[in-house]
């Protein structure tokens, strides 16, 4: 069995052909992904708004919601991950309508593996590169240096690796109300207690405004303003 780092990149694959899925999910599973998959286009839809994904790989033909509709919403709600289709309808016009409709990639079935991969690979690195700056309000989050820059590049305030890993995740869907719970998985997978949630959001307050987070009564917590 394929040992797989946590650390590894995640893909979502949405596809409802199971013998290709089970290929795909061995293939991608071999490449070192953590792969999660889903057969139609309301799990796919669930899975991509309430969990976080390096890639998303998506089919169009889907039996609930069609894949082109699940981008679509996906975008809708301000979910930026890299999405590559995978799909028969592969003449222009279905090229040029998956493009449209927010995909950065699109690749006809029958498909090479090689290329499979390689187009998945170079659709994390161009996100990647882009994703190293996250926008807050009118400045910027550098996840490198773990600095929030003003627009006017003057002020700079630190921030520690767990702040930043909130911060990061509220930046990265700026729309979305995300649960304490939610953000409990996604920004402190190591912590038991949803009180680390609350703490955090003090200390962002405490070092950059109380605007930078807003509460959304009973629902949780959203980007706020810088």
């Amino acid at each position: 069995m394929t040992s797989i780092d946590p650390g590894s990149p995640r893909v979502l694959l949405v596809e409802d052909d199971l013998e290709l899925q089970a290929m795909l999910e061995a293939l991608l599973t071999e490449d070192g992904y953590q792969v999660e998959v889903a057969a139609d286009g309301h799990r796919g839809l669930h899975l991509g708004l309430t969990r976080r994904y390096d890639v998303l790989l998506l089919d169009r033909r889907l039996p609930a919601i069609d894949g082109l509709d699940l981008l679509g919403r996906l975008r809708g709600r301000g979910v930026t991950t890299p999405v590559l289709i995978l799909s028969a309808l592969a003449n222009p016009s279905d090229r040029v309508a998956g493009l449209d409709a927010g995909a950065e990639d699109y690749l006809g079935k029958p498909f090479d593996i090689d290329e499979l991969l390689a187009r998945l690979h170079a659709l994390r690195r161009r996100h990647l590169d882009a994703a190293r700056a996250l926008p807050i309000g009118e400045g910027r989050l550098d996840l490198d240096t773990r600095e929030v820059i003003a627009r006017d590049d003057t002020a700079v305030v630190r921030l520690s690796e767990r702040e930043c890993a909130l911060l990061a995740t509220l930046a990265g869907r700026p729309t979305r109300v995300y649960s304490r719970h939610d953000l409990l998985a996604i920004a402190f997978p190591e912590a038991e207690s949803e009180v680390v949630v609350d703490t955090y959001v003090h200390y962002l307050r405490r070092k950059l405004g109380r605007g930078i987070v807003s509460t959304v009564r009973g629902r949780g917590y959203q980007l706020g303003k810088l």
